[in-house]
């Protein structure tokens, strides 16, 4: 098996990959998929997304032919997160996903990443345990729009994360900086109300170092401090 940045000649085999995975994992309607494979899998996305510098594809080839890929981001100066792990299911149980994960490691570290998180869908029992079967830990869930239906998102961190407390208006708070959304300036680090990450709060600018608790029906974040906006990755409504 060979691994290797995504070319622009591989958008139809990453397409039909992600059919297959959605279609086999994932508990979603027909329509959802269609949806989802249309917006974010479409030649114009998916040129946009190989040009984008803090975004990543990375394809497994099987003798000669794309069976899996990632798609990642890096987050500031140091946190990668890995969004999707594709493997198509006629290609399953040869151990592609696991060095396909690695691979992903290695390559947002070598790009600054110094921490680790990923997101997978609850239902999604094989993607769940393939987190856990990695030493990773439950940091927060979050509910996710596709195509007008609501599911709920687990995020992922390497079990040695932390959460730092810090005060807001009197009360305690915790800030996971394992936890990130892109902002246009700088990254939002996720907040929740308790310890067990539970119940989120808001988010942290890492601009600014302030605290922001207020998200528009669209899922848009404005910092008061400093004007920097939480970017909408791959679930917010105006993606679908």
């Amino acid at each position: 098996m060979d691994v290797r940045p995504a070319e622009h000649a591989d958008r139809p085999a990453i397409r039909d990959v992600a059919r297959r995975s959605l279609q086999a994992s994932y508990s979603l309607e027909p329509r959802a998929i269609t949806t989802a494979i249309e917006e974010w899998y479409d030649e114009d996305r998916l040129a946009q997304t190989l040009e984008d510098d803090g975004r990543f594809l990375l394809v497994a080839e099987w003798d000669g032919q794309v069976v899996a890929f990632t798609e990642s981001t890096l987050t500031g100066d140091d946190v990668g997160t890995i969004l999707w792990i594709h493997v198509d299911p006629a290609h399953r149980g040869r151990g592609i996903g696991t060095d396909l994960f690695e691979a992903t490691r290695e390559y947002l570290a070598e790009r600054g990443a110094t921490r680790l998180q990923g997101r997978v869908l609850a239902d999604n029992a094989v993607g769940n345990a393939f987190y856990h079967e990695q030493g990773f830990e439950e940091a927060g869930q979050q509910e996710v729009d596709i195509a007008g239906r609501t599911y709920v998102e687990n995020r992922y961190v390497e079990s040695d994360s932390g959460r730092e407390a810090v005060s807001v208006d009197d009360r305690t708070v915790y800030v996971d900086h394992d936890v990130t959304e892109q902002g246009s300036v700088a990254p939002f680090k996720v907040v929740y109300a308790d310890d067990d990450a539970e119940r989120k709060f808001g988010f942290y600018c890492s601009n600014c170092q302030t605290v922001a608790n207020a998200m528009d029906a669209m899922g848009r974040i404005e910092c008061d401090g400093c004007g920097n906006a939480r970017k909408p990755t791959r679930w917010d409504a105006s993606y679908l």
